[in-house]
């Protein structure tokens, strides 16, 4: 694969596919119809970028400073702006190109941490929870910031022709411990690979996502926006804040998600930045040694793979997720009957960790 940049307009979402991995992909394709739902089909190597899908769930976690003071805002719309800037923070963190993350096997998990400039911490667990359907289940508190996070994502990749398509079912609950009662739920939008039999190939995100926290009255409901044949722009966002008991929008919400956001107040015509990719800084995460990891930690279970596609080694890559696919059906033929999540305990639809109001579990488990 080799990168491409539009000509109009400098995005890292596409690329042109070398005629190799196109010949693979075209094979990959004849042999599935419409429809199927592609996490059932072994994809080849080279479309991975070296990291596992838990880990890919931190990248919402990238700009802590956004978030952090705010449960200590008194005015209800400013906190849930601020809940609302945050969540569309993390959309840019990505690789360059059109790459997915490995799909997690059963019983995979993932921890880390973060050290903020104030001494303050933050601790993060994900599990993959279940395999029929894929489930990955994840965690993140940072107690003296009065912030807990934590929902499910159950991914469903269908072929579409000249696309494939991951409907990201699911829901995030971002909560502000001081404040009893308040939860903002949150839905993720859809990701559309485009361009898969024919064209250059882009990663696209589209589709209704919410934001509802009931306690406030406000809801925010967003649209990412696709490109059309002839017109539109990658990357874009529309959205209002509205209050539910009225309907009533209060602030409109507009721009790219990979570049410059902006907010509206639709009372006052102010319009301001509400975030700016290209000028924010990723917080970074700590993440435990690999000698000290256990045997289904992320990093760990997928180094051999990792090491193999980071010096572009596709045959061996292949091989080595081979291995670990192979070593999870037999496992899963072992465990099926009686297999429970190590972390997480469902509770109807949703996961909850184990230790909800003792994340400095995380690293003691």
């Amino acid at each position: 694969m080799t990168s491409h940049d539009d000509g109009k307009e400098n995005i890292d979402n596409t690329e042109v596919l070398d005629e190799k991995p196109r010949r693979i992909i075209l094979g990959l394709i004849s042999q599935i119809r419409k429809g199927t739902e592609l996490h059932r089909i072994s994809l080849p190597a080279f479309i991975f970028e070296p990291r596992s899908m838990l880990e890919r769930i931190t990248d919402f976690m990238s700009h802590p400073e956004l978030i952090l003071r705010a449960s200590k805002q008194e005015n209800n719309v400013q906190r849930f702006i601020s809940v609302v800037r945050y969540y569309l923070s993390g959309w840019h963190v990505k690789p360059k190109g059109v790459k997915k993350s490995y799909n997690p096997i059963l019983g995979e998990f993932f921890r880390a941490r973060w050290k903020f400039h104030d001494n303050t911490n933050a601790l993060y667990i994900a599990e993959q929870v279940s395999h029929h359907p894929p489930v990955s289940a994840y965690y993140y508190a940072s107690p003296e910031n009065n912030i807990l996070i934590y929902g499910t994502l159950r991914p469903k990749s269908k072929f579409m022709g000249n696309s494939a398509g991951t409907m990201m079912h699911g829901e995030t609950k971002f909560h502000f411990t001081n404040r009893p009662d308040e939860v903002y739920r949150i839905t993720m939008p859809n990701f559309y690979a485009r361009g898969i039999l024919f064209g250059k190939v882009v990663m696209e995100l589209g589709d209704k996502t919410t934001i509802i926290c009931e306690k406030t009255g406000l809801m925010y409901e967003m649209q990412f926006q696709t490109k059309g044949y002839f017109s539109g722009a990658y990357n874009s966002i529309y959205g209002k804040i509205i209050l539910i008991s009225t309907g009533e929008a209060l602030f409109e919400i507009s721009g790219k998600w990979s570049d410059i956001m902006y907010i509206t107040n639709l009372k006052t015509g102010k319009k301001e930045i509400l975030f700016n990719a290209l000028e924010s800084s990723i917080s970074p995460k700590t993440v435990e040694p690999e000698d000290k990891q256990h045997e289904k930690e992320s990093r760990k279970l997928w180094s051999k793979f990792t090491n193999a596609l980071l010096v572009k080694n596709f045959d061996l890559a292949s091989q080595e997720k081979f291995l670990v696919e192979e070593k999870q059906r037999k496992d899963i033929k072992l465990l099926e009957a009686d297999w429970k999540p190590k972390y997480f305990t469902r509770n109807g639809t949703e996961y909850l960790f184990n230790h909800m109001h003792n994340p400095d579990a995380i690293f003691s488990l």
